[in-house]
């Protein structure tokens, strides 16, 4: 699956600006689908002042990378997962090399 486009119209990819819709439209998937990837803590969008969910530019290669695992036949538990240890692994080798 080939990643979004870099061309993002902000340079911050932390930055929570994109909605349900624009992110489903971008990924061809439904929204129901993203909705249900936040209801199941596998990608937790952040929320604007209305309550509506705002994905950033590393959510959506993240949801991208969901995609790919679940076409793949993982369930999203497992992909939750995945996606926790990964993070884990990655603040480790942070930590190693950066000491304190």
């Amino acid at each position: 699956m080939q990643l979004v486009d870099s061309s993002f119209p902000f340079h911050d990819e932390h930055l929570a600006i994109y909605s349900v819709g624009q992110v489903a439209e971008l990924l061809n998937v439904q929204p129901a689908f993203l909705r249900r990837l936040d209801n199941e803590a596998v990608v937790q969008p952040t929320r604007s002042v209305g309550g509506q969910r705002r994905y950033s530019q590393n959510q959506i290669h993240t949801v991208q990378k969901v995609i790919s695992l679940a076409s793949e036949g993982l369930t999203l538990a497992g992909i939750r997962r995945l996606l926790e240890l990964e993070a884990e692994v990655q603040h480790l080798r942070n930590q190693l090399n950066n000491p304190t």
